[in-house]
């Protein structure tokens, strides 16, 4: 399952993908115990804990931000759409030059661009908080007017943002036939059952981890099997033990992990998956091809402290990649890698 690429521009970087979500500023530390050990289950509904962090690292983020700067890394030029303060500027600036397009990114008059702030342990496990601040400004954003007949969008990635611009998205999307990939992770805990329904309903594409993606079937009500039925494809990350893509009437496709050197921080991996795998379907390789390009971002992701520290040369990425998945994959790869440094 593909969405649909201009006629005539196989394979080539023009394919036009819309990045919707957060835009935000990550403020991330580090634990140097447990959190498990310092909860006690039977007074969970009375949890009032501190914890004294060793590290605090400011960086860029927001699920939209980190997805459209691994596209463009990638040699994509995605498009990102949602709000921000009048103190974006000097994020825009990063990003343009990292190949992102931010002309249609909505400036708040009144609120500041968003945060993230997230503290992880010594277990990788996190307790996060965000202030949507200008995303709540999202929902006003129209994806007609930047999808018109001479710059089509090819696919519009619904990602973690203010609820109503992505229900709106979504449901423009379906009305307009823009095939989209619908992103809701984080929005899951609290949306419920109808307002996931609609994310998720006519998706060409289904990210989410395995948690998430138990928390579809159960708050939604829909079998693995129907869910299968409403999607193109679902793409569910497991952790360790992989990627799973499932398209219905197909085999499940597993692809493992990159082995990691060093676990730095979790923050942003799933992004860079996403837009490893979306690169992959732009150039026209197979999901599975395209979900190990995502495997290969996703661990240099973790091995960086921030969602977009991370450094592409093509020798490293293309070493990383051949020694997981072997050098006949790695050369369907590295015809694509031509904007890397080498």
């Amino acid at each position: 399952m593909r969405f649909a690429l201009p006629e005539g521009q196989v394979g080539s970087t023009v394919v036009r993908i819309a990045v919707t979500g957060s835009i935000a500023t990550d403020h991330l530390m580090t634990f140097e115990g447990r959190f498990a050990d310092s909860l006690l289950k039977e007074q969970l509904e009375k949890v009032s804990l501190s914890f004294l962090v060793g590290d605090l690292q400011i960086r860029r983020g927001g699920v939209a931000c980190n997805i459209a700067f691994g596209l463009g890394n990638l040699g994509l030029h995605p498009l990102l759409v949602g709000a921000a303060g009048e103190d974006f500027a000097d994020y825009r600036s990063w990003l343009e030059r990292h190949q992102v397009d931010c002309s249609a990114v909505r400036i708040s008059q009144t609120q500041h661009t968003a945060r993230f702030v997230c503290t992880t342990d010594s277990e990788q496990a996190q307790i996060a908080s965000f202030y949507p601040g200008a995303m709540s400004e999202a929902s006003q954003i129209e994806l007609g007017p930047l999808s018109t007949a001479g710059t089509p969008l090819d696919l519009v990635v619904i990602s973690p943002n203010d609820p109503e611009a992505m229900r709106r998205h979504t449901e423009e999307c379906r009305s307009r036939g823009i095939p989209f990939a619908a992103d809701p992770s984080q929005q899951l805990a609290w949306a419920d059952g109808p307002l996931i329904r609609q994310y998720v309903d006519g998706a060409t594409y289904l990210f989410s981890n395995d948690y998430e993606a138990g928390l579809i079937e159960q708050k939604t009500g829909w079998t693995p099997e129907e869910i299968l039925s409403r999607v193109g494809m679902r793409i569910t990350t497991h952790g360790e033990k992989g990627v799973f893509i499932e398209v219905k009437g197909e085999e499940t496709v597993h692809v493992p992990i990159v082995p990691a050197t060093r676990l730095a921080d979790p923050t942003g991996i799933g992004d860079a998956f996403r837009a490893g795998f979306l690169a992959g379907i732009a150039w026209e390789l197979s999901p599975e091809r395209s979900a190990q390009i995502g495997a290969t971002l996703a661990t240099l992701v973790l091995e960086t402290v921030g969602p977009q520290e991370y450094d592409l040369s093509r020798a490293a990425f293309v070493q990383r990649f051949t020694a997981a998945y072997g050098a006949d994959a790695a050369a369907e790869l590295e015809p694509h890698l031509v904007t890397f440094r080498p």
